[in-house]
Formats: structure tokens, sequence, C-alpha cells
């Protein structure tokens, strides 16, 4: 482990120092690797980050993950486990001077081979990322960033490519309610000096109150155990009066955001109502506009159902326009009716299918000109130009086929499904196309 000066730069404090009480959750840090708990798939036996630790052989790490997680701990461990100085920051309270004079002072320090641990690197713009780079690449400091963020979004390419990416997930309920057990009895880092104790189903209250989210967990059992008399017997309706104001945990503004919304979208065209409705439900109930919502509704009646069942768009639409008339919670009604009708309909990408052919040939073959038998006709001009000549007037042939071509060079990018209504879509379009083969044949022998 560190010696005496190097805890001064590992944790931001002397040591002994006891003039602000610590939290419980910063106190049941890990010490070491072995400690950390709820992330096996990173830390776990043959993966990549210990082996990397145990021969101090590693550059720069980003941790991607939601709130406590772990992040913050794993890069104090590996300072420790590598004997490294420890400089933290984070990115929302520094400035570009402290950051010029931390890398300064590494380069200068260049023998203690400084971690630069940064907190909410996403917060940082790409003037501050740009920054570190040199000295990245130098190894003059090892970079650990922590991020509630998708990297890919919010980590200038040069830096993320120059590390290490690994995911942390959610802590599991039952790996929290370990470490909230072994908190409660621990007397030298933990709550051992209250003397409380508490049933094992409050641990496992206070693991689902928490999402995952470990620090939450330990906080809920702080104050749980400060609020009650030495010696006490804590019970589960003890955690329910704690939980009564809760709210679930969902930031609007970050991955989750994106995450529910997907969520919700593949339940429904996986045809899963009830699993669209959670997703929807957790969204609204965590804070989300309605409307967002809604839109998400709207694109999907056509991108995911389109011509199986065209009334999808209408319901969908109208669900956005209650919102937008009612708003909460009673819009909560309308969209609910729509998620249920639209989990239950049939489903079709034709229209998506069809959009992304007609896209592509754009993209990729010449651009074809509109016939002269298909241009605007309306003026003297056009009409001398050849616009208008030759076109055959649909209605005055029977079924409405006159067995024109509509396009110089035609081309065929929608292909209806079979499913719900746009089966007799597909047996519809394959008589047509049949008929208008049949009138160009006759046409065709009789200008013969």
């Amino acid at each position: 482990m560190l010696d005496a000066d190097d805890q001064v730069g590992l944790f931001g404090e002397e040591s002994g120092q006891d003039s602000a009480p610590r939290p419980l959750a910063v106190r049941m840090r890990p010490r070491c690797l072995s400690e950390i708990i709820g992330q096996d798939h990173i830390v776990g036996e043959g993966c990549l980050l210990p082996r990397l630790i145990e021969a101090d052989n590693f550059g720069s790490l980003i941790f991607y993950g939601p709130p406590g997680c772990g992040k913050t701990s794993m890069a104090e461990v590996i300072a420790s486990e590598t004997r490294s100085k420890f400089v933290r920051i984070n990115a929302v309270l520094s400035n570009v001077a402290e950051l010029r004079d931390i890398l300064r002072l590494a380069r200068y320090e260049s023998a203690k081979r400084t971690i630069l641990f940064i907190d909410e690197i996403h917060r940082f713009n790409k003037s501050q990322q740009d920054l570190l780079l040199p000295d990245v690449e130098a190894g003059n400091i090892r970079l650990i960033g922590a991020t509630t963020h998708n990297p890919g979004f919010y980590v200038n390419a040069p830096l993320l490519s120059r590390s290490h990416l690994f995911r942390l997930e959610p802590v599991e309920l039952d790996a929290v309610s370990t470490v909230l057990a072994r908190a409660i009895g621990d007397s030298e880092r933990g709550l051992g000096s209250h003397r409380c104790t508490a049933e094992p189903a409050v641990y496992q209250a206070l693991a689902e109150f928490s999402g995952g989210d470990l620090r939450r967990a330990l906080n809920a059992l702080e104050t749980l155990v400060l609020s009650q008399p030495l010696g006490s017997h804590i019970d589960v309706d003890a955690v329910e009066a704690f939980a009564k104001e809760r709210q679930i945990r969902y930031d609007r503004d970050e991955d989750e955001h994106y995450d529910h919304a997907s969520a919700m979208i593949k339940s429904i065209r996986g045809s899963d109502p009830d699993a669209a409705l959670y997703w929807a439900f957790k969204m609204l109930q965590g804070g989300e506009d309605p409307r967002f919502i809604a839109r998400r509704l709207v694109i999907l009646a056509s991108e995911d159902i389109g011509l199986a069942n065209s009334h999808a768009l209408t319901v969908a639409v109208a669900a956005f326009d209650a919102c937008e008339r009612v708003g909460l919670p009673e819009c909560e009604y309308n969209l609910a009716h729509a998620v249920l009708y639209l989990s239950t309909s049939p489903k079709s990408n034709s229209v998506t299918r069809a959009m992304a052919a007609v896209k592509q040939s754009l993209r990729d073959k010449p651009v074809q000109a509109v016939p002269l038998w298909l241009r605007d006709a309306h003026t003297k001009t056009n009409k001398s130009l050849g616009h208008g000549k030759d076109y055959l007037y649909s209605h005055d042939f029977p079924q409405g086929i006159s067995g024109q071509e509509y396009m110089l060079e035609p081309q065929r990018f929608f292909e209806p499904g079979l499913a719900g209504a746009e089966a007799a879509t597909a047996q519809r379009l394959e008589q047509i196309r049949n008929l208008k083969k049949e009138i160009q044949k006759r046409r065709n022998a009789a200008e013969d």
C-alpha cells in the first residue's frame, strides 16, 4: 500500500483528518481490487483490467456506467495498487488553468507516475479534452475518465481511441444487500458503533430502492441508522416510511432517456404490450415529457407497423395531440391507449424498407429526369416543349390502370408484407402489376 506522503495525493486529505465526518458511502469504498463487487465482467478472474493493473502496464482508461456503480472506487483502487500519485478533479468544477497546472506538475514529477482521474469527463468541452492529448500520448499522465454519458457521443474521438473503454453495470441487488449488511456491523469504517440490527428484508428493500446505485443504498442506510436510537432494530416498515416519497431513478438528460425509449420501442415492435407499457410509464414517473414518448409512437406507427395497420398512425397522432391539449396526468390514458394499440397491431417494416431502397437508388445510381409525358403542361410554353404529350389519363381505363410507365427506367422499391391489412395491399399490388404487364403486352403487339 502507499506511504503517508502518497496517501495525501490519493485521497486529497491528510491522514487522521476528522474535521468533517465522511459519508458512509465514502468510508466503505473498496481498498483493493478484491473488494470491488458487482463488476465481475471487468474485474473477475481472467479479465483484462486486473491483468493490466497487476503488470502496472496500462495507458488511459474510460469508465462508463450509471451513478453509484463504482467508477471512482475503481480509479482509487488502481492508484493504490499501482502505487501511483492520484490527482482527482471534477470536470464541472475544473477549468483550463487548473488543468494546465496539473499537467505541468505531472511532467515535472514524472517519476511518481501520475494518475489523473477526471470525474464527469463528458462535461469537458472539446478544447479541454484536446489539452489532455499531448500528455496522454507522451505518458506524462495516465488518464482515468468517469462518465455516465455514452463516450461515443461525449468524448473526443482522438482521446477515446487512446483509451481502454470499460462499461460498468448497475450493482446487482444481492451484492448491494451484502455490502449493506457488512456496513451496519463494521465498527472500523461502517455503522457498527451504533449497535443497530436490521432484518435481511431491510437490505433487500434498500437495494431495490437504490436501483443498482450502491452509493444511494449506503446513504439511505446511514440515514436510517442515524435516525434511530443506539441499539435499535430496523424493520421493513422503517424503510417504507423512508422511501414513501421516493422517485424512480431516471435522468431524462442522460443515456437513460434514450435507453428507456429504445426499450419501449423494441417492446412495441416485438408485440409485448406489458413490457412496452412498463418502460413508457417508468419514463413518465421519472419525469419524462409525455410529448417525447408520443413523438416516438408517431414515428414507430409508420416505421414498424405501416400498411399492416394504417390506423396505428391515426391513433399515435391522436395521442400526441392529446398530450399537447390535455397534458399530465390525464394524457397518461391516451399514451397507454396508443402504446397498447401499437403493441397489439400487426407489424410491417415495408415502409422503412421502401424508403431505404429509394434513398439508396438516389445515392448510388444516376438521377432520373421526369419523363416528358409526366411533366406539367398547364402553359403554352410547356406544351410547345412536349410536356404532357402522350400522357394516358388513368381514369379513362378499366380499373384505373393505363399500363403506362412513370419512370424512364422503372425500379421497384416497395415490397409489401403479408401481415394484417397489408396482405390485401400485396394482393392488390400483384393484380395491378399483372394487369399492367398484360396491357403493355397487348399495346406492343398492336404497334407491331
